[in-house]
């Protein structure tokens, strides 16, 4: 019933991977072009059918999950998932959130989670998140805050608010002002748009402090899909939706992430529900 576009999707699109992996992307996702013709990582929708030795799940089952490294992506009105495969997730959808809420969690909730589970994150810490109004950092902020730790967002102004809500305590519009001239100092530095570089986040680590990015090598795990869905049926994390488009839109909605100037999550509805 829907689907989303994250910057994973635009990059694929685009063959843009970090240098680190672009060759390594390029043989796994296609070298001239993208090997899988319909894109889309994230789905949330309901079973029709299921195969002999499926356990977990039964037809109409509302499900959400990933499409990493399948054959088919999430934009089509069906697509048939393994129930547990090594590269991707698929779960039971939180109950009290729509399809189309449901869509906008895996990818960038379990990024975050991975990357804090990189950086051990603990309590009563002081982070410093930057990018943190795109779909990643709008859950890292979630995933810091209830854990008891004191973020500080880096994003443009006009976002203040969306990350506020969100549960940052401080944030620094980094049009006016750049973070690295800040006078506190931070346990963990998290760039969640692959804009910064440890050796600016050095500038306000504190000592044994830890930097974290979205360029870094992340996993998709059953178990943080299933903690993701408890923290969102009991309101610690929720998706923040920028906008919504119909599969018919799909171009527009690349075009939008294309621009820069998403928030938190896009939207696509693939069959209205």
């Amino acid at each position: 019933h829907a689907a989303t576009v994250t910057s994973g999707d635009v990059r694929l699109r685009a063959s843009d991977f970090p240098a680190i992996f672009w060759l390594l992307a390029r043989c796994i996702f296609g070298l001239f072009k993208p090997k899988n013709q319909i894109l889309g990582h994230e789905l949330a929708g309901v079973v029709e059918a299921v195969g002999d030795q499926v356990t977990k799940f039964k037809v109409g089952d509302h499900v959400f999950g990933t499409t990493t490294l399948l054959k088919g992506g999430s934009y089509a009105e069906y697509i048939c998932l393994p129930q547990q495969w090594k590269t991707g997730v698929v779960a039971h959808k939180p109950a009290n959130l729509s399809f189309q809420e449901a869509a906008a969690l895996p990818i960038g909730a379990m990024t975050a989670m991975c990357l804090f589970e990189k950086a051990n994150l603990g309590t009563n810490e002081d982070v410093l998140i930057y990018g943190a109004s795109g779909s990643v950092g709008s859950y890292a902020i979630q995933l810091a805050v209830d854990k008891g730790n004191e973020v500080t967002a880096v994003c443009s102004g006009k976002n203040a608010d969306m990350v506020k809500h969100l549960g940052a305590k401080h944030v620094i519009d980094y049009k006016m002002a750049s973070y690295c001239d800040v006078k506190g100092k931070f346990d963990i530095v998290f760039d969640a748009v692959g804009k910064t570089s440890k050796s600016e986040a050095k500038k306000v680590l504190k000592k044994g402090g830890k930097f974290v990015s979205v360029e870094m090598m992340t996993d998709e795990k059953p178990c943080y899909l299933q903690e993701i869905k408890e923290m969102a049926e009991s309101g610690k994390i929720e998706p923040f939706i920028d906008k919504i488009f119909s599969l018919d839109e799909i171009v527009k909605a690349h075009t939008h992430v294309d621009s820069g100037r998403k928030r938190g999550n896009l939207v696509i509805v693939v069959v209205p529900y």
